[in-house]
């Protein structure tokens, strides 16, 4: 045992050597023979001969090293190196070096395993603690000795302190072949972003041919990075785009910008924006602007890589400001629209709220154990075809719930209070309109438990059955013009609801029950529901009077009959259904179905049917499975049997190298223009270097669902679907 040297400005640690032989001078030099080990505060060393000089702090080792220092292991035949400072250098070393990724500030982000970087070296030079510096070097994160990939350079700086790497005179090696050669290579370590260019994405679509992107990425801070990403299309021309973001304690956003000068296709100046923008005022205040455009309504479904984004009709541009404040809150909105339209199917204009107030609050400590609601809006409506104007509405509420282990009953009062002032009415129409609805409710329910045995596990079966009555007279809305309003999608959450409506435009007339029941199996040990089966239907005492422009009122007692049963039945098949059924006719007016096998990740099969009576019928199909070694199939077939065309498809592989990953993919699905769209990805993935290609991720996961990744991704600082 050793202590080095005190010398000024370092702290005494103790050197432990072992050898078969020791020899040399105390506090000036040891000398170790044969089967070396050296130790000290998380460094550790085995060598065929080393010398250690106490009062230098320094070594010199040969022969069968083998270097230690926290996760990292360097090997060869030859060691010089100051233990304290971390300098020196290695002659023909094998290196490992481990790090773990930075913590993820998404918490709901999955957490990266740690990055190990290896390879080999003529000359290792150490440049202080984390600073490692190669001649003649190899640098791979694929495993050793099956490296599929490696970069190989002239020289090669590992700084593990800023978390970059960076080479000279590269080439990529893969499956021994030169696939890319570069004068200077730079690349995040840790699976950090960093500045510089990035790989470039290569696709192929219909509508744009050929299609090359150039990103480029800034760092610029921890919380604050920028993109600028020239894009190459084939038959359209060179588009530019860019994407700048920030993140700090009390406000975040984002803001995108897409520039295409001269459309080969179009002869136009095309371009899209959009801006998001968070921010909290002080406690209790907070503000956001989200605010979209784009140059034409054909933009999407040209120009846009993110093939989920073909489908959109109106593009929000709204900014508003918030306070909550303990039992009531408030907002005050601007919200308008770009409507795009379709030639083939106009879109209908939204109407824009310039302003909207909102108001609401509880308060459960009023008399008898009453309960108070309170909803309060103000909006300014504006259209430039349609009747405009302000629409104030009031609605004060008070229930009484009641509440034991197996039962509840809630009875609820309220009045809603509405007025109009109006313009563009027609002649002859009022101007001025007031509308006053007293409304009256009724909710009551059991909940029943026995103990089951589901598939040899212990389980708890609920009976819940459940009763709700609404009352709400006849009120003439028939001119009052419909702002917001429409009937809502008839659904176990709407049956439970006491306006048919959406909106405030109308409040449908009521005397009516609901009636339904809820089966549930809830494991015993966990508490997780298991399966959830409900059954349940309205039934009317009046006819409907209340109606929207061009609905024909309801003439039957009851409504049509709904079930629903989903869960997991085994512990690999989910299913989700429901059930919509016309007992007066003796017809099915529609089905979801919907079943999952997943027996473990990245192995799943869906199928679903999808079916509404004279409007739509669809059968689902996408999977992801193993073929065959690392290769896995993906595939989706989406396909109307109404129309008897396909509404979207994909089939695609992918293959996982463990320390690199390949996908092709190509996508077709029908545009929001009628037409179809097809596009060929491919990504060729790097473990911590980078990706070359577009990236189908998001786009597998929306198309199948419980698609699982088949390698840990590489950190990648281009935005949305690149």
């Amino acid at each position: 045992m050793l202590t080095d040297s005190q010398a000024v400005g370092r702290l005494p640690s103790t050197v432990f050597v072992k050898a078969d032989s020791i020899s040399g001078r105390n506090e000036t030099e040891t000398v170790a023979e044969g089967n070396v080990e050296i130790r000290r505060s998380g460094t550790s060393l085995t060598a065929d001969h080393a010398v250690y000089w106490p009062l230098d702090d320094e070594l010199d080792a040969v022969g069968h090293i083998r270097l230690e220092h926290g996760n990292d292991v360097i090997s060869g035949p030859h060691l010089h190196f100051k233990l304290t400072d971390q300098v020196g250098y290695f002659e023909q070393p094998t290196y490992s070096l481990t790090r773990s990724p930075p913590k993820e500030r998404d918490p709901l982000a999955l957490p990266r395993q740690p990055v190990t970087g290896s390879g080999e070296a003529s000359r290792l030079d150490f440049a202080g603690e984390g600073i490692y510096r190669l001649k003649a070097a190899t640098y791979s994160t694929c495993a050793p000795p099956n490296r599929d990939w490696y970069a190989q350079a002239d020289e090669i700086e590992l700084d593990y302190n800023r978390e970059e790497g960076e080479a000279k005179t590269a080439r990529i090696m893969f499956k021994g072949t030169p696939v890319l050669y570069t004068p200077w290579l730079s690349f995040a370590l840790n699976d950090k972003r960093k500045s510089g260019l990035l790989p470039p994405t290569i696709g192929s679509s219909t509508s744009s041919g050929i299609d090359i992107t150039q990103p480029w990425y800034w760092n610029i801070a921890p919380d604050m990075d920028a993109t600028v990403s020239p894009r190459l299309m084939a038959r359209r021309g060179v588009q530019l785009n860019s994407e700048f973001r920030y993140l700090e304690q009390t406000y975040g956003g984002q803001a995108h910008f897409e520039y295409l000068p001269h459309d080969q296709v179009t002869g136009k100046t095309r371009s899209a924006f959009a801006v998001i923008h968070d921010q909290t005022l002080a406690p209790g205040w907070s503000a956001n602007v989200n605010v979209n455009g784009v140059s034409d309504d054909s933009y999407f479904s040209d120009l846009s890589p993110r093939l989920w984004m073909v489908s959109q009709t109106n593009l929000l541009r709204q900014g508003s400001v918030n306070y909550s404040g303990g039992w009531w809150n408030a907002s005050l909105t601007a919200q308008r629209f770009q409507t795009l339209q379709d030639p083939a199917a106009p879109v209908a204009v939204p109407y824009a709220r310039m302003p909207q107030l909102l108001a609401s609050g509880t308060r459960a400590d009023m008399p008898a154990d009453g309960v108070f609601n309170f909803n309060f809006e103000y909006v300014k409506f504006s259209h430039p075809t349609q009747v405009t104007g302000q629409r104030v509405v009031a609605y004060p509420q008070i229930s009484w719930p009641m509440q034991t282990a197996a039962f509840f009953l809630t009875p609820k009062v309220g009045a809603h209070l509405t007025r109009y002032e109006l313009d563009q009415q027609p002649i002859g129409v009022p101007t001025q309109i007031s509308r006053q609805v007293p409304i009256a409710s009724l909710d009551g329910g059991a909940i029943l438990e026995r103990p089951v045995n589901w598939f040899n596990r212990a389980q708890t079966q609920t009976l819940e059955p459940r009763l709700y009555y609404v009352y709400i007279p006849v009120r003439d809305q028939s001119r009052i013009p419909v702002f917001d309003s429409a009937l809502t999608d008839f659904n176990f959450a709407q049956i439970f609801s006491e306006n048919r409506y959406s909106g405030s435009d109308r409040i449908g007339d009521a005397r009516q029950l609901t009636a339904a029941v809820v089966s549930r199996l809830i494991d015993a040990e966990s508490g997780i529901e298991t399966l959830r089966g409900a059954v349940g239907q309205r039934y009317y005492f009046s006819t409907q009077q209340v109606t929207l422009f061009g609905e024909t009122p309801r003439t039957n007692r009851k409504t049509d009959l709904l079930a629903a049963f989903s869960g997991r039945v085994t512990d690999r098949v989910y299913v989700d259904t429901g059930w919509q059924y016309n007992p007066a006719v003796s017809r099915t007016e529609r089905v979801d179905l919907g079943v999952r096998f997943q027996p473990e990740t990245a192995k799943v099969i869906n199928a679903g049917y999808r079916y509404t009576r004279d409007q739509f019928a669809s059968v689902d199909l996408s999977a992801q499975w193993p073929l065959a070694g690392n290769w896995q199939g993906v595939g989706r077939y989406n396909y109307s049997t109404k129309d008897h065309k396909l509404i979207e498809g994909l089939i695609g592989v992918e293959y996982d190298g463990g320390c690199w990953a390949a996908r092709v993919v190509l996508h077709r699905m029908a545009t929001q223009t009628s037409a179809t769209s097809t596009a060929l990805f491919f990504q060729w993935e790097l473990s911590g270097l980078g990706r070359i290609g577009i990236n189908p991720l998001d786009l597998l996961r929306r198309s199948i669902p419980g698609y699982g990744v088949i390698n840990q991704p590489t950190a990648d600082p281009i935005f949305g679907a690149y």
